[in-house]
């Protein structure tokens, strides 16, 4: 077997060490947070020993747990509504190819992934002020920060379970009709299955994009109603803090649980459906 080309290796470890000179530029910082959450000394800069006492502040901290249950509540609420929301116009998109006004469906779809929060967020405040000056509500709060975040995460849930539908084997589901099955019945036995992993998919994506944002929140967010995005952004303006420090390497490791259940369970998933085709193409 004839070696590769000196030219070609050279091009391989430059392009390994800039991948890992790339991966050291995102991480690295955040492995530095964590580890300076253990820190024992006020000094965020100035390593005193390792400690838990940051984050046994945190349980005594009203304004962090109201703020993470607030965040908890929204990005859950937000996740769920944009998936079923997502769903019914990537339906609309794939099944129904000519029907009026489809490219200004596609265009308002597309719009929030393109537009700067800034102005998403400005603009909902706007309108939103309107509404209220003339019917007497939302309340700038929970209702009106779950709403900008719906309108983001139904932009991404669509592009995700559109992806998927566009996949799919029509013949399955014109089989099932052949079988004598009803519409509701082919979605709930034969599609549902099918895109179970693209929803899960966009559930978690939605999810965190709830947890993680701060611009819409800031501006939709009232009295009382701070998420804890907002909380340890008010807090590092005044300073940096190690219990911000605590508190951040909290959310990482559980987004990270997240994230690892999430993957494995998404893989059991598809291990299952490929199992099951392999099967079903057995006794075919």
């Amino acid at each position: 077997m004839s070696r590769q080309p000196a030219y070609l290796r050279r091009g391989l470890w430059v392009s390994r060490l800039w991948l890992a000179a790339g991966f050291a530029f995102l991480y690295l910082p955040i492995l530095a947070l964590v580890v300076y959450s253990f820190n024992d000394s006020p000094l965020p800069t100035v390593w005193g020993g390792l400690t838990l006492k940051w984050f046994a502040r945190l349980a005594g901290d009203g304004e962090v747990l109201e703020g993470l249950w607030l965040s908890l509540k929204i990005a859950f609420l937000t996740a769920c509504g944009s998936v079923v929301l997502g769903t019914l116009a990537a339906f609309a998109l794939v099944k129904f190819q000519r029907f009026g006004g489809r490219t200004l469906m596609v265009a308002m779809i597309n719009a929030p992934l393109v537009m700067p929060e800034v102005i998403i967020g400005l603009s909902l405040l706007l309108m939103l002020v309107s509404v209220q000056r003339w019917l007497g509500f939302p309340e700038r709060g929970v209702m009106t920060i779950w709403l900008g975040h719906l309108l983001l995460g139904l932009a991404y849930a669509t592009v995700v379970i559109q992806a998927r539908l566009q996949t799919l084997n029509p013949q399955l589901e014109e089989a099932a009709q052949d079988l004598g099955a009803r519409p509701l019945q082919v979605f709930w036995l034969v599609t549902l299955p099918m895109i179970a992993q693209s929803l899960a998919s966009a559930w978690l994506l939605t999810f965190t994009l709830s947890m993680d944002d701060v611009v819409l929140a800031a501006f939709l967010s009232g009295p009382g109603s701070s998420t804890l995005p907002l909380v340890i952004f008010s807090r590092a303006r005044l300073g940096l803090d190690p219990s911000i420090n605590a508190v951040a390497t909290a959310v990482i490791a559980v987004v990270a649980l997240a994230v690892v259940g999430g993957s494995y369970a998404l893989a059991r998933m598809e291990r299952r459906r490929q199992q099951d085709m392999a099967q079903a193409a057995r006794h075919g």
